[in-house]
């Protein structure tokens, strides 16, 4: 008994596969083209199918090869109904022939339908050849079958797919007509599940089947593959709650309050939280994708976009929080460290320590400061300590002239100064001759030797830029030049 209801099961992707060119979901521009073909009785003599797995390729090509040869055709889709389309349908007719690339890959195969091809069709009009994962050919192969693609006698059609067009010779490619098919959209997916499940009786949440949908990333075959494994243990009620507590994947409420804890700087918190998510079995790498995926939506949603498919849920469902804290440079650096995180993982002595680490990281991200930032802090901070440097020249500039100090006999001079008197010019002067950065210098090296410029009595020998500095750190003379360079630096708070 057991083994007659094995036998009369079928999964879905089988079940549903499209048998007309208006079942085939998120093509429209091939269907198109392909009915208008027929239509016009406008032939190939060979046709090649590329794009993704699982968006319709292999189901398209028993379509056409259908409509060739169908009794009442060609038409714009095959009847259904006549000997031949059933006979097609059952893989039992004689007149089309599939072929597996990567099986039969070698001159010797291309050989025989080399042969075959000269004997007409024996039921429909047109003896066709369908050769999926035709990339897999050996080049010899290729080559051996140029002149019979070319040149083929008027009853012979060659429909080839492939995952891989690049795979594909040109030589090749320029003998067929090529049609490019897209991955299907999420909403499409998740319409299609949702009429399946009305068929079968299952109730499913709106949430559960687009979960199902994105994660087939645009696969109708992937879909139902994991819409089967998803049947079997729900008992007949498709949930978000029971498909992440069997699967063992991060749900949106565990990582919005991890985003709480992390935007609150709640290290502790963000830990706790890590080691409850991995204790109900979620996967380390499955636990950094869900996160970067998470951290992904934010960015998208910092930026405008609120496209539900993009997004993986609905906008609402983020956390207002995260939203409020984090901008776009901040999110882009948490996007970073978790995709290094998940490149680290394999090659790490304990994948966890390397997830914990990058928590650690999100948790402390809303005081990080970028590069740019830092850099136009700097820039702020250097503006205000050069206008200091520059109104304390000026001051010096405008004392009256002190009586002549005593007449000092100087040393000889040391065999550098003439290099030092041949230097090029500062780049940016104070207004007598003088750089900020130079007397900057001067003061250190007067500092190194224990003398100090005071000891000369001149007044004009006292560093600029101890006079800048001393002149912004005078509070009680004019306070407010401390707090311009303090406010200037991020994260400074001025008391």
């Amino acid at each position: 008994m057991a083994e007659s209801a094995n036998q009369g099961y079928e999964v879905t992707a089988s079940k549903y596969r499209p048998k007309t060119f208006d079942e085939l979901a998120g093509q429209e521009f091939v269907v198109s083209t392909l009915k208008n073909s027929l239509q016009s009785g406008h032939i190939a003599h060979a046709y090649l199918f590329s794009g993704p797995r699982g968006c319709g390729k292999t189901s398209a090509a028993r379509i056409l090869a259908r409509s060739l040869n169908c009794e009442k055709g060609p038409a714009q889709g095959p009847c259904g109904v006549c000997d031949n389309c059933r006979a097609i349908s059952r893989g039992a007719g004689m007149d089309v022939l599939e072929i597996d690339g990567a099986s039969n890959n070698s001159v010797n195969d291309v050989r025989q339908i080399k042969d075959e091809v000269l004997f007409p069709p024996q039921a429909g009009r047109y003896k066709i050849y369908i050769i999926d994962e035709v990339h897999m050919l050996s080049g010899s192969a290729f080559n051996a079958l140029l002149k019979t693609i070319e040149e083929p006698p008027p009853y012979i059609v060659f429909i080839f797919a492939t995952t891989e067009l690049h795979k594909v010779p040109a030589t090749i490619k320029s003998r067929c007509q090529q049609f490019n098919f897209r991955l299907i959209p999420i909403e499409t997916i998740q319409g299609i599940l949702k009429k399946v499940c009305g068929e079968m009786g299952i109730t499913a949440e709106d949430d559960a089947l687009f979960w199902i949908a994105r994660e087939s990333t645009g696969s109708m075959r992937d879909a139902f593959t994991l819409f089967d494994q998803v049947v079997s243990f729900s008992a007949g009620s498709i949930r978000s709650d029971l498909i992440r507590e069997k699967l063992g994947i991060t749900g949106l409420e565990k990582l919005n309050a991890l985003a709480d804890a992390c935007a609150a700087n709640d290290a502790p918190g963000a830990f706790a939280l890590t080691g409850e998510i991995l204790d109900s079995g979620v996967a380390i790498e499955q636990f950094v994708i869900d996160l970067a995926g998470y951290y992904r939506s934010l960015l998208l949603l910092k930026n405008g976009i609120t496209r539900e498919s993009l997004l993986g849920y609905r906008p609402a469902l983020f956390s207002a929080k995260a939203l409020e804290t984090f901008d776009s440079i901040r999110l882009e650096q948490a996007l970073e460290l978790l995709l290094d995180c998940y490149r680290d993982i394999r090659y790490s002595v304990s994948p966890r320590f390397e997830l914990e680490t990058a928590v650690s990281k999100l948790s402390w991200l809303s005081r990080w400061i970028s590069p740019t930032e830092l850099g136009e802090a700097v820039e702020n901070a250097r503006s205000v300590f050069g206008n200091a440097g520059v109104s304390a020249a000026r001051q010096v500039q405008q004392k009256p002239a002190a009586s002549a100090p005593a007449v000092r006999e100087m040393p000889a001079p040391a065999p550098t100064a003439n290099v030092a008197n041949t230097a090029p010019a500062p780049r940016q002067s104070t207004g007598n001759g003088r750089s900020l950065s130079d007397e900057f210098k001067r003061m250190l090296a007067a500092k190194g030797n224990g003398t100090s410029d005071d000891a000369s009595g001149d007044e004009e020998d006292v560093p600029l830029w101890d006079s800048a500095v001393n002149k912004t750190h005078e509070k009680t003379e004019n306070p407010s030049q401390v707090e311009n360079v303090l406010s200037v630096i991020p994260g400074t708070v001025i008391e």
